[in-house]
């Protein structure tokens, strides 16, 4: 049984939004280093913030060494002052277009990581079961999601309350990341 493939529009107040984009998608992968429409220097990492039209379409973690670069655009630097505002009081709501692709199944994830208050968490297990699926697929839908913090992937942790991980990785500086992200939501 295949996959069904989208793109969805989440609208400002991050539900999703039935609508399919009619253009193509191109893969994360090929983009240019140089694609960033800014780069914002974080406690964590630099986030790498790349914009697609009206939307916001990506927030990689870049590492701290590299070079941050003024918001090219209006709403390159409206994302920007989010994520300021976000860091700055991290009960702070988002309020962005965000356009990304996935499969149902990524997309019915996150959409219920979107509902995890900050400051709290749910286990991979506890998703999957609202989703009737199962912790592994919860967790590589996570792991797919191109725009973590305004999409708090973070959030999901392993049943008996590890870590679980992050960025598809089980150790090193993603679940830095992580910690930074569950401490400053904490606080």
């Amino acid at each position: 049984m295949g996959c069904i493939v989208a793109d969805v529009v989440y609208n400002r107040k991050l539900a999703i939004n039935n609508a399919v984009m009619t253009k193509p998608k191109t893969n994360p992968r090929e983009k240019s280093a140089d694609a960033y429409q800014a780069k914002l220097v974080a406690p964590f990492a630099v986030l790498g913030i790349r914009i697609e039209e009206d939307w916001l379409t990506d927030i990689e973690y870049l590492p701290l060494e590299t070079p941050p670069l003024e918001p090219q655009t209006l709403l390159a630097k409206e994302v920007c002052n989010q994520l300021q505002a976000y860091l700055t009081d991290s009960g702070f709501v988002f309020d962005l277009s965000l356009h990304i692709g996935g499969t149902i199944h990524q997309r019915r994830v996150w959409s219920a990581i979107q509902d995890i208050p900050s400051g709290t968490t749910r286990s991979y297990a506890d998703i999957a079961t609202q989703l009737h699926s199962a912790p592994r697929a919860v967790g590589q839908a996570c792991g797919a999601n191109r725009l973590p913090i305004v999409i708090p992937c973070h959030r999901v942790i392993a049943k008996n309350g590890g870590l679980g991980g992050f960025m598809n990785a089980s150790d090193g500086i993603p679940l830095t990341i992580k910690r930074w992200l569950l401490h400053h939501e904490r606080d």
